[in-house]
């Protein structure tokens, strides 16, 4: 029996058809370090994709397969951009092409911390210019619940397209951990949800081709606050032992020996670390979404902005306890001593300085010291950022017996594997450890300070 011409095939049987099959083009908005990983695992499915990137220089990388980000490597993203499997563009006609979506663009906060969904705004206002029937929209940005459906959906159906029925939403928050090699796209688990049946449909079907496990989850505005509870977890329970630290010291006691001997228990503890501030896009931008979006509902997120303003404090707990340790131990007060702060990145080993307390550190530091540098293995230099403009173009300095002996003390903020401590012990007259770094690699001695 021959079938009826005039069936017509729905949107979204037709895209999730494409999606078996592999035949449906991936667009990723936005190439930092959670889109061009996902732009690499996305082809390694079997999916033609597209990356948009406003960054020219970015643009020009991926397009001779030469990784920008260490998680990425540039055997495998040359391999796809030669077979033509992956192209990069800043040309935003070219999601009229794309069968699916995926927006990875920041969403940083104010300076009243409050959400800055610009990025958001601007990039699905360029979709919706192009939007066309049967193409799925997906939001990985953090961001608050009801983003997806408040801020992005409205913006699309402005097109005249109607969501659910001509063109599809969902929501699959970025799970991306610089530095870990224990974890890539692939491997971390992704939670996934559609705006309505069909979304769900066809979003379980793209992502289960693209990593090894799904968490499918009943909304998308369930799907957007799991993203945020990680990471109010994470802020909470740093801003606690961040203010344990600061107590023990007081009591003569060492937050990291504490923290070693309680972890040996096999049930009922998580071990969380201090440090000299909170870094990296998501714990200090992320737990501020959701007080923003409280207020709406007139309940407060005490515990929240507590750790908040522990964690925030912490850089000048840094400078206050420098400023002591020098007067202290070396009988120099801060403004007449040579600072040499040891790395800019957030975290160990990543060259990522998006909200690094370096940077506050650094500022705090500027303008009130004789002499200021930085040493950083893997960041030679400032860049340019929102918040501290006054330190583009500082230089990292090579480290040396010589140079280290010209600074009054070093201030350990990142501890990258990739820098001689023996050395930094050898010659610094005072050290000022945020992170246990030299201790945790079995190194002591007098002239070291915990903060």
């Amino acid at each position: 029996m021959q079938a009826d011409a005039s069936i017509q095939v729905s949107p979204a049987d037709k895209l999730e058809s494409h999606l078996t099959n592999r035949t449906a083009k991936v667009g990723v908005a936005g190439l930092g370090y959670v889109g061009l990983p996902l732009l690499v695992s996305v082809a390694k499915a079997g999916y033609p994709v597209i990356g948009f990137e406003i960054d020219e220089n970015k643009i020009e990388l991926v397009n001779k397969g030469s990784s920008y980000i260490d998680a990425v490597k540039g055997t495998e993203l040359k391999q796809f951009v030669s077979g033509g499997k992956l192209e990069a563009t800043t040309d935003p006609k070219r999601f009229a092409d794309c069968d699916v979506i995926c927006m990875c663009v920041p969403t940083p906060l104010t300076r009243q911390r409050e959400p800055d969904l610009s990025y958001v705004e601007t990039t699905t206002r360029s979709i919706a210019q192009y939007l066309r029937k049967g193409q799925m929209i997906v939001l990985e940005s953090t961001t608050y619940p009801g983003t997806t459906e408040d801020v992005v959906k409205p913006i699309l159906e402005a097109s005249g397209l109607t969501c659910g029925i001509d063109f599809f939403i969902g929501y699959s928050p970025e799970r991306e951990d610089p530095g870990n090699i224990s974890f890539n796209t692939a491997t971390i688990p992704k939670v996934v949800a559609g705006d309505g049946f069909a979304a769900n449909r066809l979003i379980t079907r793209f992502y289960s081709a693209v990593v090894e496990k799904i968490v499918p989850v009943s909304s998308v505005r369930t799907a957007e606050v799991v993203k945020i509870t990680e990471n109010v977890f994470r802020a909470v329970n740093i801003g606690l032992v961040n203010e344990l630290k600061i107590i023990y010291e007081q009591m003569g006691i060492d937050i990291w020996e504490v923290i070693e001997a309680a972890k040996t228990k096999p049930f009922g503890f998580m071990p969380f670390y201090p440090g000299p501030g909170l870094g990296g896009h998501c714990i200090p931008v992320d737990p501020f979404y959701l007080t923003w979006k409280s207020r709406e509902f007139e309940m407060p997120t005490r515990f929240i902005e507590l750790a908040g303003e522990i964690n925030q404090n912490m850089p000048r707990h840094v400078v206050r306890k420098l400023e002591q340790a020098l007067d202290r131990r070396l009988g120099v007060a801060l403004s007449r001593a040579a600072i040499l702060v040891l790395g800019l990145s957030y975290k160990k080993n990543v060259a990522d300085i998006r909200e690094s307390p370096s940077l506050k550190i650094l500022e705090l530091l500027k303008g009130h010291v004789a002499d200021l540098a930085f040493h950083d293995p893997i960041v030679s230099k400032v860049a340019i950022t929102r918040n501290h403009p006054e330190l583009a173009g500082m230089k990292s300095i090579d480290l040396s017996s010589w140079s280290i002996a010209a600074y009054d003390a070093v201030v350990v903020v990142t501890d990258h594997d990739g820098v001689d401590y023996e050395l930094l012990l050898s010659h610094s007259r005072l050290i000022v450890d945020t992170r246990n770094a030299f201790a945790s690699r079995g190194l002591y001695g007098e002239s070291i300070v915990k903060a």
